[in-house]
């Protein structure tokens, strides 16, 4: 939807100018004095938050001071800035006609005024235009400062023309390739010799356009001699920055308009050999609907506390977020990485205490907790247990393979077999139970993987037995075994909670509750670690037993204690200070660090959402956990009595209507405005990462990032392609592209004379 200029007498809107939009500001004493400059009686009973909301200023109304550009692509407003420049009088010239922007009536003499000062600020900007000149005629090395002055004013030069038309048909190229996720270059250039594959993918569509008919594109190369000039690397790359940054940027002005949200990372991925972090930020748009959206990579660093201090300068001074507006963090990293990612976080929370270090909705907690858990033989588990997935994934008959086994295995349980096959066609690795379902599989993986490394048919190709015996070798190793048995076991504990965590906004407030209980049980099991280990280490052989394999220490750690002839260590209470003490002394710390005493009062305000006061019978204390949100309210000095009303509304209620059940549909109620405490709570509560997303149609930014890297070879990715393909949807202003290219690398140098002058030979 466009925005229209809420001046008297300006017919200006978004869709035909490249001109800035201001919202009008929240505070009230600026606010007043924008109403009192428009002069539009119709503005003036309407409250700031009204006026914010559906109102905008054209940057024509505002001098040049007020405006400045914290980059090529983004406008602002200075903090005092005050609308100064309208047209009062224009209206004048046709009495008869009818006005949708009311002016406030003027006296004679504040008409004559105004018409007075308009003529003579017409006359002083056509003498300052004189005086311009003529001091251009006098020194022409002045004439680059006036043109500056002058650019909005000055007619584009038949060059100039030219220029911005053949920039946009490069723009319009790079856009399409990144939207269908076409790599710039079709081959390693480097690699092949010259003229035994087609050009590159860029180039291919360059002629393909000329040899359609763009006559731009044609004039520019027709006087080469050879169809292999074209666009420089170097200019593709200055071109492909801007594209993402504009796309990146339509995505953050609405984040800034919400003004709350949340901060997400996904798992560390290979760019073109080069480690990244996936960032996602979640927000309430104006619609009322929870979004998730991908807004670009960021380089990981191995120094964490580097990597901490660009994580926060890339956010709040390249993509232009407040931090202080904020209020959650999650990361999904795998094992190795955590650790890092901690201290990211521990570093935020020491400059904004409101954005909660989360578990992120997308995660299941029991997979999050081993990922974590600071073990070396944790990581090679979790690593193998991915890896054995992949593998039968890759093939539907690999598949059926182990359906085959199954249904041998379990022919006496032939439910549990049933389930068991369903679960190996989906991705169980990021299941709650899904160490459970590891230790019931790992017999039949094992029988698998050996029936495909010793088929005598040659069903399998080389490489796939190859991996097959590998993959074999790693789960049938004893230190494996062991792992996956204590993880199981430790990680019960923490099962029902997370899978709760997951679950309805009920079941999320309730185990917010839980949590205590939860904490004290593995407790318990640090104090009794030796009889528990007993236990778990007696299920580890049996297991290894039920496979013939042998039980036997690392080979690391037998290695190192050859020559201790003193050593009478074995192989349980090896296993028991190596593995299990550390695995429950990390789950418990962590825990406590996730779930902080911030984190537990932010999901005790569920009780906001009726479903869960109804629950509740309709006794709940929401006022002493909301206090930790009382800044982000409109209107905090009235939250208790609005807290009562909302609980009167919903116990009272007529037989026919529901409770909503969830934040989503909190929101959408059609009265909510009429809470506005309550909707400002709702919202933040909304954004937390371990909120999960209700309505999928919003939660497009992760599933298209996730295809993406699942479709794109690992050498073929762009950062920037990247941005544009996942965020294919949102709207872009080639004009504005094309505009930010030229200021940022184009001088009067750079325009071509002839046609041959612009292509550049790579």
């Amino acid at each position: 939807m466009p925005n229209f200029c809420a001046a008297p007498n300006c017919t200006r809107k978004s869709t035909q100018s490249d001109l800035a939009f201001f919202r009008f500001p929240r505070d009230p004493a600026r606010c007043q004095k924008w109403v009192e400059n428009c002069r539009r009686a119709d503005l003036e009973d309407k409250t700031p938050d009204q006026l914010n909301k559906h109102y905008r200023l054209c940057a024509k109304h505002f001098e040049t001071s007020m405006i400045c550009r914290t980059s090529p692509y983004r406008t602002v407003l200075r903090d005092n800035a005050i609308p100064t420049i309208f047209d009062l009088t224009s209206h004048l010239n046709n009495p008869h006609s009818r006005h949708r922007k009311r002016i406030k009536e003027l006296s004679e003499d504040e008409i004559r005024t105004l018409k007075q000062k308009k003529s003579e600020e017409t006359s002083e900007q056509e003498q300052r235009h004189k005086e311009i000149n003529n001091s251009n005629a006098q020194n022409p090395g002045t004439e680059e400062g006036s043109e500056e002055q002058d650019e909005d004013v000055l007619p584009l030069t038949l060059e100039e023309k030219e220029n911005k038309e053949y920039l946009k048909s490069l723009f319009e190229i790079l856009i399409l390739m990144g939207k269908q996720n076409i790599p710039l270059d079709g081959h390693e250039a480097d690699e092949v010799p010259e003229g035994l594959f087609t050009p590159d993918n860029f180039q291919a569509l360059l002629e393909c356009r000329m040899n359609s008919g763009e006559e731009v594109l044609r004039k520019r190369f027709e006087t080469t001699a050879v169809n292999t000039l074209f666009c420089s690397k170097t200019q593709q790359k200055q071109m492909l920055e801007i594209c993402e940054s504009c796309i990146r940027e339509e995505t953050l002005r609405e984040v800034r308009d919400s003004r709350f949200f949340s901060i997400i990372t996904d798992d560390v991925v290979d760019i073109s050999g080069e480690e990244h972090l996936p960032v996602l930020v979640r927000f309430v748009d104006e619609s009322h609907n929870l979004r998730e959206e991908f807004v670009g990579f960021l380089p990981y660093e191995a120094d964490a506390e580097i990597l901490a201090v660009k994580f926060h300068t890339t956010i709040t001074e390249k993509w232009g977020l407040n931090m202080e507006y904020c209020r959650g963090q999650a990361y999904i990293v795998s094992s190795g990485f955590s650790s890092k990612m901690k201290v990211v976080a521990s570093r935020l929370l020491e400059k904004y205490p409101q954005a909660i270090y989360t578990l992120c909705s997308s995660c299941a907690l029991n997979i999050w907790l081993a990922k974590s858990v600071p073990v070396m033989g944790v990581s090679v588990a979790l690593g193998t247990i991915e890896e054995v997935c992949s593998f039968f994934n890759q093939s539907p008959q690999l598949l059926l393979e182990l359906d085959s086994v199954i249904s041998v295995l379990f022919q006496n349980n032939e439910d549990r077999g049933k389930e068991l096959k369903e679960i190996c066609h989906s991705p169980w690795t990021g299941r709650h139970d899904a160490f459970e379902i590891l230790v019931d599989l790992l017999q039949a993986l094992v029988l698998c993987l050996d029936g495909i490394t010793s088929d005598t048919n040659i069903r399998w190709n080389n490489y796939i037995a190859g991996r097959a015996f590998v993959l074999c070798s790693a789960i049938t190793d004893f230190d494996f075994i062991v792992t996956i048995v204590v993880l199981k076991n430790v990680l019960s504990f923490t099962r029902a909670f997370g899978k709760n965590l997951q679950g309805q906004t009920s079941d999320v407030f309730f185990a917010a509750s839980s949590l205590t209980a939860v904490l004290h049980s593995l407790n318990e099991v640090m104090e009794n670690i030796e009889v528990y280990h007993e236990f778990w280490f007696e299920e580890a052989t049996n297991l290894a037993t039920k496979l013939d394999i042998q039980m036997k220490l690392p080979g690391k750690f037998r290695r190192a204690q050859q020559g201790n002839v003193e050593s009478q260590l074995t192989s349980e209470s090896y296993y028991k200070e190596a593995l299990s003490v550390p695995t429950v002394e990390h789950i418990i710390q962590e825990l406590k660090d996730i779930f902080s005493e911030q984190h537990l009062k932010a999901l005790k305000c569920l009780s906001l959402v009726p479903s869960v006061m109804g629950q509740l019978k309709f006794n709940t204390s929401e006022e002493h956990h909301a206090d930790m949100y009382r800044s982000d309210l409109p209107n905090p000095d009235t939250l208790s009595a609005e807290l009562h009303c909302w609980r009167i509304k919903w116990k009272h209620r007529g037989k026919d209507i529901g409770l909503p059940s969830t934040i989503y549909e909190a929101l959408h109620l059609p009265d909510i405005k009429f809470f506005p405490n309550v909707y400002a709570l709702l919202k933040v509560l909304c954004i937390l990462p371990v909120m999960k997303v209700e309505n999928e149609r919003y939660e497009n930014g992760r599933k298209r990032l996730k295809a993406y890297l699942r479709n794109t070879l690992t050498e073929q990715r762009s950062s920037n392609l990247a941005l544009l393909n996942i965020n294919f949807d949102i709207k872009h202003d080639l004009d504005l592209m094309v505009d930010t290219y030229i200021k940022l690398y184009t001088t009067k140098s750079d325009l071509p004379t002839d046609n041959s002058e612009a292509i550049e030979n790579t």
